[in-house]
């Protein structure tokens, strides 16, 4: 058996036949998005056989190969850009960032290095300086965007590592609140850390961490010799929206040394609202933050960002010498010219910063502020509906912020906790196999509870009220 096609080329024909059979699946998908199922569920003996298909040893007809990926993948996934989407921290991305990722990967761009790539650094460079901007970040800051949220606080605590502790890390200690992204936990084991370096410190009834049991736990660290180093704050934690009293920790941790990250992966998105951006006040004063644009600033998987105040810390953190990267070497003092792979992991990087410029110059700022309003909104309006059930079916949990609620059955609190988590997990799942909706639970207080998270600009306020409702006849149902 030969090869028949060794140079893996296609003739113009060939590529703008599937080019533009690949565009309209594309089109297709988000032009019908509200009216197509949240998701469905899958076959597993179907997928059992598409996964036992061995490797094809000759070439295919491409449209042939689209079609299978239409019917055997795309079709058998949930829709995270679904309006009826609700679970977890959806990523409601756009038309016009799916373009701009599509021209990132068909033009194979490398975005590591200054040299030869000058007008993609330069794309980044003004995405990263808009960000600073938001955020208030001076010029003498930096950062860059990675894979997401996790990398990005990787990146952050690298940093607060190198700067505080200077190799040292055996008495080291980091605190976050019980709140906290997992992701904090896993890359503190990737950097070294032990799990007893740790400090897990309560939370209040808001979802913020308890500034005075913080105190009490670095007195007592410092008094049996451990070295407290950085403290991971929350603007927006996965549960429930909530805000660490940033203007408060700002200064706490400059008078305790404290290295500040805030983690504003999910929350980070209000920066851009008229209305909400008083939130995240206190940001401004962090060393270092974690955004996930990915999340509410609407772009396609992957983009997170991390931003750090004194950018000379991720070079110093971050950069190797290499004979073959010699050519690289030089980076300017005003950032105009800036080599991405000295800042971070990565070497290696696609342009992520693309999609992110592209859907920024297209729409601009105040649509995007529009969207996030919208989103706040959205979340006032279903703790209305809540509020307003003629049968006060639904006891709110926690109020909407930053477009996140919790809420539980009034008619599950009588029953045994075994229960009533059974029949919450039932309606969940069969709601998620009939493709109207998606929602998945949380535990408040230990407690589980559904939640709905309302970052999704195309949203309407008829799919809230919708997705309420189905909720409420599927546990009644079950009663």
């Amino acid at each position: 058996m030969s090869a028949d096609n060794p140079t893996l080329s296609m003739t113009r024909a060939q590529m703008q036949r599937f080019g533009q059979a690949a565009l309209d699946t594309i089109i297709d998908h988000h032009d019908g998005l509200s009216e197509a199922p949240v998701g469905r569920a899958s076959d597993p003996q179907m997928l059992k056989e598409w996964l036992d298909e061995p490797p094809p040893m000759q070439s295919s007809d491409p449209l042939d190969v689209l079609e299978e990926l239409k019917n055997k993948a795309l079709a058998d996934t949930m829709n995270i850009t679904h309006p009826r989407y609700f679970a977890f921290v959806p990523g409601p991305s756009n038309f016009a960032s799916a373009i701009g990722d599509m021209l990132a990967s068909a033009y194979n761009i490398f975005a590591g290095a200054w040299l030869g790539p000058s007008g993609i650094a330069a794309i980044e460079i003004k995405a990263i300086g808009w960000l600073k901007q938001l955020f208030g970040f001076s010029n003498g800051s930096g950062g860059l965007f990675v894979s997401g949220g996790s990398m990005a606080n990787l990146t952050a605590i690298a940093v607060a590592r190198h700067v505080k502790l200077r190799g040292n890390i055996t008495n080291a200690t980091i605190y976050f609140s019980n709140q906290t992204h997992s992701s904090v936990r896993k890359d503190l084991a990737i950097l070294g850390f032990q799990p007893y370096q740790a400090r897990v410190v309560p939370s209040n009834d808001f979802g913020q961490i308890d500034l005075s049991a913080l105190l009490k736990q670095l007195d007592s660290d410092r008094a049996r010799g451990m070295v407290p180093f950085c403290l991971v704050a929350n603007a927006g934690t996965t549960n429930t929206g909530a805000i660490d009293p940033l203007t408060k920790l700002a200064p706490f941790c400059q008078r305790e040394g404290l290295w500040l990250h805030v983690d504003a992966a999910f929350g980070g998105g209000a920066i851009l609202s008229h209305k909400k951006r008083h939130l995240l006040n206190g940001i401004e004063q962090a060393d270092s933050i974690t955004i996930d644009p990915h999340k509410w600033m609407f772009q396609p998987y992957e983009i997170g960002c991390v931003l750090v105040r004194d950018k000379n810390h991720l070079a110093d953190t971050f950069s190797v010498k290499a004979e073959y990267l010699e050519i690289f070497e030089h980076t300017s003092a005003d950032d105009q010219q800036v080599n991405y792979c000295d800042y971070g992991v990565q070497l290696t990087r696609e342009f992520r910063a693309l999609k992110f410029w592209m859907s920024l110059k297209i729409f601009g700022l105040e649509n995007f502020a529009g969207a996030v309003d919208r989103g706040f909104m959205l979340a006032e309006h279903a703790q209305h509906i809540l509020q307003a059930d003629p049968d006060n079916f639904w006891r709110v949990c926690t109020p909407a912020q930053l477009c996140t609620l919790t809420f539980a059955a009034r008619a599950l609190d009588k029953l045994p906790k075994e229960q009533a988590e059974a029949i919450l997990i039932a309606t969940v799942r069969g709601i998620m196999a009939s493709g109207d909706a998606m929602v998945a639970p949380t535990r408040q207080d230990g407690k589980m509870v559904l939640r709905l998270c309302t970052i999704n600009p195309r949203t309407r306020r008829k799919d809230i009220a919708f997705t309420i409702q189905l909720l409420k006849d599927e546990i009644q149902n079950r009663l």
